[in-house]
């Protein structure tokens, strides 16, 4: 056992000897350790099954390490019981996915207003800060439908839409462009980036598409749960059309 230790100062996120098991027995990580300074943003690259999503899953709390630390603007996240990640995750965490999971009971500025309001922010004020975000994301002529009304795509900008209003500390982004059509993937992959910067927002991406990849400051490339000097990423084949099919679902 090692004495635990405080990151480094300029570190938001810090993490130290990460091993994590999944249910079934099968190694998800192995020995993980980065820091990632305020404002980066860090792609996180590697094949399907690397470990990347658990990687990001472990460093947002969303899953308790099974060893090993996380320390998160120098607090110790690996400590926390249950409620308390959930709260972190709620309150300064953003999290993408990379199927768009919307609320389907409301409109679309709506569910991008819905993190804001969680947090205590007034229905009207929720509302200006969402458009604002839809309309960077161009569905903000889609505020008033209902998700179902929308193609994949869209709701996958309403998604990223509703990850950004609030303002995150760090966003998580597991694969956020991976619905989209490879046009759309450069103008959301610029505006998640310009908005990072310009809020100084911390951006952890997990990908296996090297255009996403490139967008970042720099790449954390993993193999098995391993981290590795560097990995070749196959060229990611379109999603639009093969997400279209399942709009009906």
């Amino acid at each position: 056992m090692y004495a635990m230790e405080a990151p480094p100062d300029n570190d938001v996120l810090w993490a130290r000897s990460l091993h994590f098991t999944h249910r079934d027995g099968s190694p998800g990580l192995a020995g993980i350790s980065l820091g990632v300074r305020q404002g980066e943003i860090v792609a996180v690259s590697g094949p399907r099954g690397s470990g990347k999503t658990t990687l990001l899953r472990c460093l947002s709390g969303l899953v308790p390490v099974c060893s090993g630390e996380v320390w998160f603007n120098s607090s110790p996240l690996h400590t926390l019981g249950p409620a308390a990640r959930e709260r972190l995750r709620r309150e300064r965490f953003g999290w993408i996915d990379p199927e768009p999971v919307l609320v389907p009971e409301l409109n679309v500025w709506e569910n991008a207003a819905l993190p804001l309001m969680l947090r205590g922010a007034g229905r009207r004020r929720a509302k200006v800060c969402a458009l604002e975000w839809l309309e960077r994301l161009d569905v903000g002529d889609k505020a008033r439908c209902r998700p179902r009304a929308l193609r994949h795509a869209e709701r996958q900008r309403v998604a990223i839409a509703r990850a950004l209003a609030p303002g995150p500390e760090v966003l998580f982004a597991d694969e956020p462009t991976a619905p989209l059509h490879h046009a759309d993937r450069t103008h959301v992959l610029r505006t998640l980036a310009t908005a990072a910067r310009s809020h100084g927002i911390t951006v952890v991406l997990a990908t296996q598409d090297p255009d996403t990849a490139a967008l970042a400051d720099r790449t954390v490339a993993l193999l098995d749960g391993r981290r590795v000097h560097t990995v070749h990423l196959p060229d990611v084949p379109d999603a639009e059309g093969r997400a279209a099919c399942s709009l009906s679902a």
